[in-house]
């Protein structure tokens, strides 16, 4: 069933188009606010009870510290007792439309040539835009260079330092070793590709519930409608590009029944490629009927059995995530104490023996101790008893607990003042997201993670003017993936090479990630593209590797 015909299904209305409604069925209104002393975008997103990321998408030419009466555009709901002040000017209060945001977001001409210099000068260097209060010698501090080592990359620091201006840091190849292996984009003229979409959009069974009824019930709807919706403006900007896409999309249900019949009542083979399913014995099932890639669109767990035909897996199995961090602690300390912190669960219990048996066998890592809680916590004297003041003291989390992560969170940054650390996980699970900002910037934190983006760089701006304006709200986390895997898998195959050839060819980098496909048994593959992020003392995240 093409698209088309989709569009006038009621549950599908929800699921596959929300072209010009907001994607959870409820329209919103935006406000202009116009910023007091003290405030900066974090306080502000604080307030509102929204991430800082997604108030900085909805002003992207507005930094993270704007100045004194700068207007922003802000949801328009009320705080509960905070009493923020909206207005264009004293006196009046305006309420702007979708269409007005996005009319803000399209960026004019100049703007486009700014970040189009912006994302030239961030592949061969790391740059930063000077904000006031700035100086070289604190951003000779803040990114451990010398003054003549920027005045050589910026001769026009002789003149001083401006605001807004962009500085040239280091050379990429110093920040990063494995820049040089990028992936070109390349389109064949006159290429046609057939795709098919495989996603339990489930339109027989909500047809007869409203939109509220079924995005405030169901975290499967809002996971598949914000998948396709991104993958539509990834198929939207590759047409725009002289790609020719013929796209068939399928609900699948989540019945087994119905994959059955999709595959009897269609050739799948004339496609090539096909995104989704979502379901790993649904993957089994086309996998094993097809002879065309069938695209992993999320992590599963039972991934590493898919074996059979071509299967591309776009998201890093969990082992990958503790063999990233392993290869980063022993590549970057070559002295220190790691102090590994777990939980009597079988999967912390794994975790935490393999890394100690690793890091056991490097001659530059003095000592690895294994803490586990008792009564249910890690108590302050745990660490004590074997962190060593004035020494690198990393610590490494393989425990998903709420109580034990916070409670560890806690005791280290009560260590006496001499006795620091530093804490790693691979595994940022929900229980990090429960503790407070500052206290995993105290520590220092770092984590692996597959997603990360410069939320004011060129392609997550365009990507959310996008999306905003054809949907009418800012991106999720699972729009901006089904954007990245989509356009990645398809701009490949507009090369008119295989998959198998192009993942050869090198890694790409999307909106929020690293697609970086190693060949397994068969003709399976498997993404391996990852990020290792750090918590700053502002609280903002910088990429180490």
């Amino acid at each position: 069933m093409g698209i088309k015909d989709m569009k006038y299904l009621k549950g599908i209305i929800f699921f596959c188009i929300l072209t010009f409604t907001v994607s959870c069925g409820q329209q919103k209104k935006y406000v202009q606010y116009q910023l007091k002393e003290g405030e900066t975008m974090r306080t502000i997103a604080k307030r509102m009870e929204m991430k800082t990321k997604d108030l900085l998408r909805l002003n992207p030419d507005v930094g993270r510290k704007p100045e004194v009466d700068t207007f922003i555009i802000i949801p328009n709901k009320k705080e509960k007792n905070r009493g923020v002040r909206v207005a264009v000017d004293t006196k009046t209060e305006v309420a702007i439309t979708e269409e007005e945001v996005a009319d803000t977001l399209v960026i004019s001409e100049s703007e486009k040539q700014r970040n189009l210099l912006i994302e030239s000068l961030e592949m061969e260097f790391k740059i930063h835009e000077v904000v006031k209060g700035e100086t070289v010698y604190s951003l000779s501090r803040f990114y451990e260079v010398t003054e003549a080592e920027l005045s050589a990359l910026n001769p026009e620091l002789l003149e001083g330092l401006k605001l807004g201006q962009f500085l040239k840091i280091k050379p990429i190849a110093a920040v990063f070793d494995d820049e040089a292996l990028v992936y070109k984009d390349s389109i064949k003229a006159g290429v046609v590709i057939k795709a098919a979409i495989m996603l339990p959009f489930r339109a027989q069974e909500l047809d007869t519930l409203s939109g509220a009824a079924i995005f405030d019930t169901s975290r499967l709807a809002n996971i598949v409608t914000d998948f396709y919706l991104g993958a539509e403006i990834a198929i939207d900007s590759l047409r725009s590009q002289g790609v020719a896409i013929e796209l068939t999309v399928f609900d699948t249900e989540r019945n087994g029944t119905k994959i059955a019949e999709i595959l009897a009542e269609n050739d799948l083979n004339a496609q090539d490629v096909i995104i989704g399913p979502l379901y790993s014995e649904e993957i089994q099932i086309v996998s094993a009927a097809t002879a065309v890639p069938i695209i992993v669109p999320v992590y599963s767990k039972k991934q590493a059995t898919f074996k059979t035909g071509e299967v591309i897996k776009t998201a890093p199995s969990k082992k990958l995530f503790r063999a990233e961090l392993l290869r980063y602690i022993e590549a970057n300390f070559v002295d220190g104490n790691i102090i590994i912190v777990g939980d009597s669960l079988p999967a912390s219990l794994e975790n935490s023996l393999k890394i100690q048996q690793v890091l056991a066998l490097q001659d530059s890592i003095a000592t690895v101790h294994l803490i586990t809680p008792e009564e249910g916590y890690i108590k302050k004297e745990k660490f004590i008893e074997v962190a060593l003041p004035n020494t690198k003291n990393i610590v490494v989390m393989t425990t998903n607990d709420d109580v034990i992560v916070a409670s560890a969170i806690n005791s280290l940054i009560s260590l006496p003042e001499e006795t620091t650390a530093t804490v790693f996980t691979f595994d940022k699970t929900s229980a990090f997201n429960k503790v407070d900002n500052a206290k995993l910037a105290q520590l220092g934190f770092t984590f692996v993670t597959e997603e990360y983006g410069k939320v004011d760089g060129f392609k997550a701006m365009a990507f959310n003017a996008k999306y905003l304006a054809k949907n009418g709200a800012l991106p999720s986390l699972y729009a901006t993936r089904g954007f990245d895997v989509t356009y990645d898998i398809l701009v490949r195959l507009a090369s008119e090479e295989s998959l198998k050839d192009t993942f050869k060819e090198g890694y790409s980098y999307r909106v929020e990630s690293k697609f970086d496909y190693r060949n397994e048994a068969a003709d399976n593959a498997q993404n391996a593209g990852l990020f290792i992020v750090k918590y700053n003392a502002d609280l903002t995240l910088t990429r180490i590797k």
